[in-house]
């Protein structure tokens, strides 16, 4: 066996059944990494050392073999930050889509709603609280 062959099987033999990379893991790399760069733009030593920790815990759970303490982080994570990522995705759509169709809420209840452009004034109904009102898409 060769040097290479010996090293592609030690990283084989460390990594096999550990957990591996999800959701949280990539946020906590990234917020390390913006730690990191602020560490260095402002001088904190303070941020810095989160940086450091940000990677070590992001290490630890990439190379865990408690799988399912790991997708219970994980799960909870997503649960936790379910609406915030909602709203991203909406408003990524939304902003594909803006010349297209005018994005509103409704006055009363703030339920968003579209209409196609260039349609003129319009009575829309609000499918949740039923208000009536008009619009011009």
């Amino acid at each position: 066996m060769d040097f290479m062959q010996r090293i592609r099987a030690f990283f084989a033999k460390l990594t096999y059944g550990a957990y591996g990379s999800d959701q949280l893991g990539k946020v906590t790399l990234y917020g390390s990494l913006i730690l990191l760069f602020l560490s260095f733009a402002l001088g904190s030593t303070i941020c810095w050392y989160l940086s450091i920790a940000g990677y070590v815990w992001t290490i630890f759970r990439m190379f865990s073999r408690n799988r399912e303490k790991r997708a219970a982080e994980n799960a909870l994570y997503l649960q936790k930050t379910e609406k915030l990522r909602t709203e991203i995705r909406q408003a990524r759509v939304r902003f594909r889509n803006r010349k297209q169709y005018k994005y509103f809420k409704c006055p009363q209840c703030g339920t968003r709603m579209r209409l196609t452009r260039g349609c003129g004034e319009k009575n829309v109904c609000c499918p949740k609280c039923k208000n009536t009102f008009k619009m011009k898409a």
